[in-house]
């Protein structure tokens, strides 16, 4: 609802299809959009590995799925439409974060004509100019908590630094191991470390001291 709004508001070229039956199109293939990010996201967070087949079938099922309206709609294109529009605009973002699943759980499409299309229009959204805001190594850094199923900035046990914390940026962290199901990295390991908060008695400012700096 939130893009959908900016859409109308915002000055520009709009995304929405204007005409009636193309944009019924899209808000179809918009609707799939739900299922698939909460299938990969119970997906990575996980922490039962003999489900892990289970969870993978289900996601290519919705693929699969994609798949089937992208070749019904639009079998010859690369996007839903001519060029890069809401839906797309919808489904980028999902795609750019599910590369946590590429990286945690070895998640890939399958070669074949079941999802020869999905993975062409997954390719163009992904490759397009307006998405480049993140990286893979960012995303694959910040989820690592949800790889060990701490979602939404919860700690992990053991831990006193959310991966999603700001400091250190993420540039400046090592890769997280990619096995989630043996192994648990530590703060340090990741690069994180604990900031105590103390304030100046005359000013109320904080200061972050690290707390091996004596």
């Amino acid at each position: 609802m939130i893009l959908r709004y900016l859409d109308e508001a915002l000055e520009g070229e709009r995304l929405r299809r204007s005409d009636p039956y193309e944009h019924a199109v899209e808000s179809m293939l918009i609707a799939k959009e739900g299922p698939i990010t909460m299938a990969g996201y119970v997906y990575v967070m996980n922490q039962d590995k003999t489900q892990r087949e289970t969870l993978n079938e289900k996601l290519l099922s919705l693929y699969r799925d994609i798949n089937n309206f992208l070749m019904e709609h639009s079998p010859e294109g690369t996007f839903l439409f001519e060029s890069f529009g809401l839906a797309e605009a919808v489904f980028t973002p999902v795609f750019k974060r599910f590369w946590f699943l590429d990286y945690y759980e070895g998640f890939e499409l399958p070669v074949g004509s079941d999802y020869a299309r999905v993975k062409k229009w997954r390719a163009a959204c992904m490759a397009h100019d307006a998405t480049n805001q993140v990286t893979e190594e960012e995303i694959v850094k910040l989820y690592y908590d949800y790889a060990l199923g701490a979602g939404n900035g919860a700690l992990v046990d053991g831990r006193k630094v959310s991966s999603f914390a700001f400091q250190p940026s993420w540039e400046k962290r090592p890769m997280p191991p990619r096995d989630k199901y043996e192994t648990t990295a530590s703060d340090e390991d990741l690069g994180l470390f604990v900031m105590d908060i103390t304030f100046n008695a005359e000013d109320r400012n904080p200061i972050y001291v690290s707390p091996n700096s004596g």
